[in-house]
């Protein structure tokens, strides 16, 4: 099965790219919270769910990514990740009623400073149950960090998974999923150099 060669990330094109929840202060980050589930209240095209325990699960689940890359050999220069999609994902696109992309060839970024899960993390490191959500079947590829020299080797074991958009998105975190093979990027550097470009 061939790799696509790029990674996306998406996000609405009321926004800017690359704004990481998990880099705001508290008091900061409650304001946008309550502006993001704002806005998807006063329009449902807007689907991404933010609910109170988020940013809990989100920080529980980035210091386990942050402590199994680092023990795969990984050097972040983050905390928390810049987080992608393998390819393209038409599920994640459909999150936005205004999505845009930004794409990197994968294939250029340093190897250390990258890593991805099988699927989206908050699923692959399965702490969801402590949140009250539905506990996923154990798969084999749950609860590792994988580096980018082995994402051939798990796309041609375990395929690549059907990121199809949704006929209904309402609840889709309490249902099985696996939509995509998510790339977190550990690093700021490639992240400012396509801001710079698209500021030029």
């Amino acid at each position: 099965m061939t790799v696509p060669p790029e990674i996306t990330h998406y996000y609405s094109r009321s926004d800017r790219p690359f704004q990481n929840l998990s880099d705001l202060p508290p008091g900061e980050l409650a304001e946008v919270l309550a502006a993001l589930n704002e806005r998807k209240a006063n329009n449902p095209d807007f689907k991404r769910v933010f609910g109170g325990r988020y940013m809990d699960l989100r920080r529980k689940t980035e210091r386990k990514l942050l402590r199994l890359f680092k023990e795969r050999g990984g050097k972040p220069g983050r905390q928390s990740p810049h987080y992608f999609v393998l390819g393209e994902c038409a599920w994640f696109s459909g999150l936005y009623p205004d999505p845009e992309a930004v794409k990197l060839d994968w294939r250029t970024l340093a190897r250390e400073q990258v890593s991805f899960t099988y699927p989206d993390s908050f699923i692959s490191m399965r702490l969801g149950a402590e949140f009250g959500l539905p506990p996923e079947p154990l798969k084999p590829y749950h609860e590792k960090v994988f580096l980018l020299d082995e994402l051939e080797d798990v796309v041609a074991e375990f395929g690549l998974p059907n990121g199809a958009e949704d006929d209904e998105y309402d609840g889709y975190h309490k249902r099985e999923f696996e939509k995509y093979i998510e790339v977190q990027l550990w690093s700021d550097r490639p992240v400012v150099d396509i801001l710079q470009r698209r500021n030029r």
